[in-house]
């Protein structure tokens, strides 16, 4: 079996990244099953699961405080789609940053 070098060390640094990372980031939940609360919207044949699962979600602005599972529910979109999944605090990254993930 011929394994690129690269790839090996790509999946190594993975690895080792995801074992180093905080304990709610590991227990994050990556699939709309796994996903707890928010049933009356992303409940077995609601819309916007069926949207999600369809990879039929052209956009989504996900609003509310600190804690509810917002970027839970974005990276299990992205696991379930083919959506791109990009991580920023908006506050603090300049619009330059902005416009290069845009």
């Amino acid at each position: 079996m011929n394994q690129d070098p690269h790839d090996l060390f790509q999946a190594e640094a993975a690895e080792r990244r995801q074992q180093q990372s905080p304990l709610a980031n590991r227990m994050r939940p990556l699939t709309l099953d796994d996903y707890v609360g928010q049933e009356h919207i992303i409940g077995p044949g609601r819309l916007l699961r069926r949207s999600i699962e369809a990879d039929q979600l052209s956009s989504l602005i996900l609003y509310g405080p600190p804690g509810t599972g917002k970027t839970t529910l974005a990276s299990v979109i992205a696991n379930t789609s083919s959506s791109a999944f990009v991580t920023l605090n908006a506050v603090l990254a300049g619009v330059k940053v902005l416009r290069e993930e845009i």
